[in-house]
């Protein structure tokens, strides 16, 4: 791409919920945008026409990413496609609701290929991709270092994330790759309400009761950090988990109502 060529964004997990508010907030700063998906083409494409609104450019790609094959597909559609990756964002995210004595084989394999593999391998095939300045950010959350109820196969998956975003950030930083994660605290998306099931109405009323902010989180409001470990201002920050929870988990104990 030419040095006055926009600047682009792959946004995995971009078809609804946080990588959807990411992937829209990166447009409106300027940049083009791959909008990757696993199981909803149209929402997908709904992402790509708003990215396309703001006068951006969209490219939409399916993968599963808990196939090593289909991640291969996503980073050979940006490397024909774009070409260039100045911010990739890890967005996506699949697990079972379980405990842990109820969790088996076949979740562990599929949770950790697409939270922990995927990102191996999209940092490997994609960094060659990406000049300096280019920033990597991790979506984890509140579960990597706390205690949820059914929450131990995905909390342990994002803990090791969280662990990677301090390795790569140490070992891409040669290259002018900056590395840095978000743990967001109770966002209100669809998983949140598949996640709290009969419980979401008690949930909500507790988080806000507890939070500070006086209120459930906004996938825009996770966005809002994105943009920010994007930009320039965010140089002097290098692997480190930016918590954007509205304050809840001062308060954390007590938090979710119901049984284990």
């Amino acid at each position: 791409m030419s040095s006055n060529a926009a600047k682009v964004a792959l946004v995995t997990g971009s078809s609804r919920g946080i990588g959807r508010a990411a992937a829209l907030r990166l447009a409106r700063d300027g940049y083009d945008v791959v909008v990757h998906y696993r199981r909803s083409p149209d929402l997908a494409r709904e992402t790509a026409a708003a990215v396309e609104a703001l006068g951006r450019r969209a490219w939409v790609v399916e993968a599963d990413l808990e196939d090593p094959a289909a991640v291969d597909r996503l980073a050979g559609a940006v490397r024909e496609g774009p070409g260039q990756v100045d911010v990739l964002v890890l967005a996506a995210a699949a697990t079972a609701f379980k405990t842990a004595l109820e969790v088996r084989a076949h979740h562990w394999e599929r949770t950790y290929r697409v939270v922990v593999g995927a990102l191996y391998q999209l940092v490997e095939r994609l960094v060659p991709l990406m000049p300096a300045g280019s920033a990597i950010i991790c979506i984890s959350g509140t579960g990597s270092d706390r205690v949820i109820p059914r929450y131990s196969l995905l909390g342990a998956a994002k803990a090791a994330q969280e662990a990677l975003v301090r390795y790569l950030a140490v070992e891409l930083a040669p290259l002018g790759i900056r590395v840095n994660g978000i743990s967001p605290g109770i966002i209100r998306t669809d998983s949140l309400v598949y996640y709290a099931g009969e419980a979401e109405a008690a949930l909500t009323e507790e988080a806000r009761r507890l939070s500070p902010a006086g209120r459930l989180g906004r996938p825009e409001d996770i966005a809002g950090v994105v943009a920010f470990l994007a930009s320039d201002d965010a140089d002097f920050i290098r692997g480190q988990i930016i918590v954007a929870d509205g304050g809840i988990t001062l308060g954390m104990p007590g938090l979710y109502p119901g049984p284990f």
